[in-house]
């Protein structure tokens, strides 16, 4: 029924948009077609990639590998309208949560500020199975660097650096089994992000058995398309910081019911 599926973001939800992501090629798995959406808009985007994915082939050596993913990257983010990638030397496959992580993300966000932060999900289970080390890490990193870029007293060496505190209004989280909202792709937008994809083809010939981009990203998106009543669509789930939290409106709800 209609009113079971997934609402779209308001066309004036945000004008400036982060991503966040371990590694090359994280945002390429269905959420680059949702940026597509957003560039074809006048939405500007910018990617954070918090490695450089050195560590991702088994027959190539790291700096090799890395110098090889950084230039499919930049391909792949050109293939949706994105020329601002900033690629951060935290060491692939060992990703580890801390306090240098955060202070990184929360400087990238008070550099760009940006009106919504997308993350990969941190959950050891999500909607692909079970999540990889990093991508937890990334995204939990974020979430906390998030509220750290909007906090003058967290990291204030940041203030030295020009750096004023900000607060992005939102977070969305792609992957996660509990989505909130959709993008619809369908069209330009999904040929754009499996041309995204297909940028990273000297390392996806590196995985045996990899589907191909177009039936993987196409079948993806057709799946997601189901919830929002639409061919294609790219899900998150989002959070609303300038919205009461769900438990306040229910509360609110449910004390006005005893009031009467």
């Amino acid at each position: 029924m209609s009113e079971d599926l997934l609402p779209p973001f308001p066309d004036d939800a945000f004008a400036r948009v982060l991503c966040v992501v371990a590694h090359p090629d994280d945002v390429e798995y269905g959420t680059s077609s949702a940026v597509a959406a957003w560039t074809s808009r006048g939405v500007d985007v910018a990617y954070l990639l918090l490695t450089r994915g050195e560590a991702g082939m088994d027959a190539s050596p790291p700096a090799q590998t890395a110098e090889l993913r950084v230039r499919e990257q930049i391909a792949a983010s050109e293939a949706v309208g994105v020329s601002q990638v900033e690629f951060l030397d935290h060491p692939d496959g060992v990703l580890v949560y801390s306090l240098e992580l955060r202070r990184d993300i929360a400087r990238a966000i008070r550099r760009y500020r940006p009106d919504a932060v997308v993350v990969g999900s941190w959950d050891v289970v999500f909607v692909a199975g079970l999540n990889q080390a990093d991508h937890r890490v990334a995204g939990l990193a974020a979430v906390d660097a998030l509220r750290d870029a909007g906090n003058r007293w967290v990291f204030p060496e940041l203030l030295d650096e020009g750096l004023e505190p900000w607060s992005p209004r939102w977070l969305l989280v792609g992957g996660d089994d509990a989505p909130t909202h959709g993008v619809d792709v369908t069209g330009e937008a999904l040929d754009r992000g499996i041309a995204s994809l297909e940028a990273h083809g000297q390392y996806l010939a590196g995985i045996p058995g990899h589907p191909p981009p177009r039936m993987m990203i196409t079948g993806i998106t057709a799946l997601s398309g189901r919830r929002m009543g639409v061919r294609h669509a790219v899900l998150f789930k989002a959070f609303d910081f300038h919205a009461p939290p769900p438990i306040a409106l229910e509360a609110m709800r449910l004390a006005g019911g005893d009031a009467d």
